[in-house]
């Protein structure tokens, strides 16, 4: 097995595409509502009016103990249908996410190919992809459903709803410590 990996991951949830695109677009927020993999991230770069060039740095992780610095540039931007990535650092490769709207539900595609660098990732693939794998596939879950809710709080229309929405999933070990510490 190599150090590459392609994942294409696929949600559908009650929404419009509009609004999924400029939540995803708006990466300042990730590390709020997306919280269980985005531990920080910075606009290095805004780029261009609409987005090509933007470049961001950022600190994630998944359910596995390891931690991820990596950057992305957005490429291309096509709203509201959809942008991809590129993406360096601890892995490099392309993302690109696509919007479609059927009726009251959006799919959403994001196509992932990297090659990992971080060595942990680069030099055990090829014993502990599945692992590796499977960590993506917590990430989206997560993802998925942090997009959910971050959508609900966007459509709240007071305060009383809005804190009726429960909370983000939060990182898990170690990074979950601090959290839950007594300050």
């Amino acid at each position: 097995m190599s150090k590459s990996y392609h994942f294409i991951t696929n949600w559908r949830i009650i929404a419009n595409r509009e609004d999924v695109y400029h939540t995803l677009e708006e990466v300042e927020g990730l590390k709020r509502w997306w919280r269980s993999v985005y531990l920080d991230l910075k606009v290095i770069e805004k780029g261009q009016k609409g987005g090509i060039g933007k470049v961001v740095e950022l600190y994630t992780k998944g359910f596995l103990p390891y931690t991820l610095r990596w950057k992305f540039k957005v490429t291309e931007t096509n709203f509201p249908h959809g942008f991809a990535l590129e993406a360096f650092g601890d892995f490099v490769g392309q993302g690109v996410w696509t919007f479609q709207q059927e009726g009251a539900y959006c799919n959403i595609t994001y196509d992932w190919k990297i090659e990992a660098e971080k060595p942990l990732l680069k030099y055990l693939s090829f014993l502990i992809k599945p692992i590796f794998s499977a960590n993506h596939e917590w990430a989206m879950a997560k993802g998925l459903v942090s997009l959910q809710l971050e959508l609900q709080r966007r459509k709240a229309i007071s305060e009383a709803e809005r804190k009726s929405i429960p909370a983000p999933p939060a990182p898990t070990f170690p990074h979950n410590i601090l959290k839950n510490s007594v300050l």
